[in-house]
């Protein structure tokens, strides 16, 4: 642990020591004068793997002996979904800047509990929707900005998780006592994109969905203090043939949303966690075109159509995909040095408390409405108290909100 002679002008807890953990290898090079200095896991296991990524460092089998420690300006937040609250609320009481990652929480009443705390304390609340950072989505919100699809009206999210098996359904991921849903843990991601590229939050949802071949699958457990790359192949094929399973499988493998937005807007959103393919297509139909991409990130292309005739597979004009070719390394570090300029700077930011809150709710009520009938569910507003906490802060890089 760093000396107080050479003590970091920004101290960094990582809390939660898997696969996400990585975003906060890169702050010191973000960052001068940041630093890790602190990993916490419950895990014997997840501390030496801690210490493995951050070096010499502080370590903490609890959230709460690290507070009470002391000595931590900001805390980079991977645990498992259903401890986000707690550990979010102890921190923001405690002063200490968050970086939560997506979604905030699993229910609307913590997202709200969350927001509450960090109204009423002041402290720096950020989550990390890093989505609105890669390339195909902030190209897609400049084609719509400059107007070559007119206003926006309708968005189609379909979403084809081919690794789903091995990313989702062999850990704590298929248990919605610890998700919620993967509407909400996964979705999210894509919820916050379609508010982003809408201009707009979710108001009412109806969804649909179904368990309809993992459950089926008897083979279970065996993964105990591992982490997906040690369990992941794409020779894990067809579906059928998987092994290894969470002991627990009760989300949904095959998922969909209507939502309506504040602004008229209507958009849906398709996730099916047993493709063969895993990529995501974004549809945006405005009043003047419509836009697609053909692949997600780098690579890929996305098309705009503007004007009238028969099927066209070119469109009629295209614009490349930067950034890297598989996954999202690269949003993943914007996203981190966001937070920091943030947190240091004040700096606004492209995703707001709010808009993250906004996520969880059309998630959260859409997976109630699947499990209830497909009946339809109105988000409830955000406190007066609350909203304007948040409005008071520089959020110009947020796109407009509807009255």
């Amino acid at each position: 642990m760093p000396t107080e002679q050479h003590r970091p002008d920004l101290r960094v807890a990582v809390i939660g020591t898997g696969v996400r953990a990585q975003i906060a290898l890169a702050i010191p090079r973000l960052r001068p004068g940041a630093a890790v200095t602190a990993v916490v896991d419950p895990s014997p296991t997840g501390l030496s793997r801690g210490r493995e990524m951050f070096g010499d460092v502080a370590g903490f089998s609890s959230h709460t002996d690290l507070v009470a420690a002391g000595g931590i300006d900001a805390a980079v937040v991977t645990s498992p979904d259903d401890t986000h609250v707690d550990i979010a609320l102890d921190l923001l009481e405690a002063g200490i800047a968050v970086y939560l990652e997506k979604p905030m929480a699993i229910t609307l009443e913590g997202a709200d509990a969350v927001l509450a705390a960090a109204a009423r304390t002041g402290t720096p609340l950020y989550v990390g929707h890093n989505l609105r950072h890669a390339d195909v989505v902030r190209q897609m919100r400049a084609i719509i900005e400059r107007g070559e699809i007119g206003e926006v009206k309708t968005v189609w999210v379909r979403h084809f998780v081919g690794n789903g098996g091995d990313y989702y359904f062999k850990d704590w991921h298929a248990d919605r006592r610890r998700t919620g849903s993967l509407l909400l843990q996964k979705a999210s991601h894509d919820i916050d994109v379609i508010h982003y590229l809408a201009s707009g939050h979710t108001r009412r949802v109806v969804g649909m969905g179904d368990l309809m071949v993992y459950g089926g699958i008897t083979d279970r457990g065996g993964h105990q203090d591992e982490l997906m790359p040690e369990w992941f192949s794409l020779d894990h094929w067809p579906p059928t043939t998987q092994t290894g399973l969470n002991p627990v499988v009760d989300v949904e493998d095959v998922s969909m949303v209507l939502m309506t937005l504040d602004n008229g807007v209507l958009a849906s959103y398709e996730q099916c966690h047993f493709t063969p393919d895993y990529w995501r297509n974004y549809t945006v139909i405005g009043t003047h075109g419509r836009l697609e991409n053909i692949g997600d990130t780098g690579g890929g292309e996305i098309r705009v159509w503007s004007r009238r005739h028969g099927w066209q597979e070119a469109g009629d004009a295209a614009y490349p995909i930067a950034g890297v070719e598989d996954g999202h390394e690269d949003a993943d570090i914007a996203t981190m040095a966001e937070f920091l300029d943030h947190v240091v700077d004040g700096a606004p930011t492209v995703v707001s408390p709010l808009a993250a809150r906004a996520a969880v709710a059309a998630g959260a009520l859409a997976a109630h409405s699947l499990r209830n009938g497909s009946t339809p569910q109105d988000v409830p507003p955000v406190p007066d108290d609350v909203q304007a906490h948040f409005a008071r802060l520089d959020t110009s890089k947020e796109p407009s909100r509807a009255d």
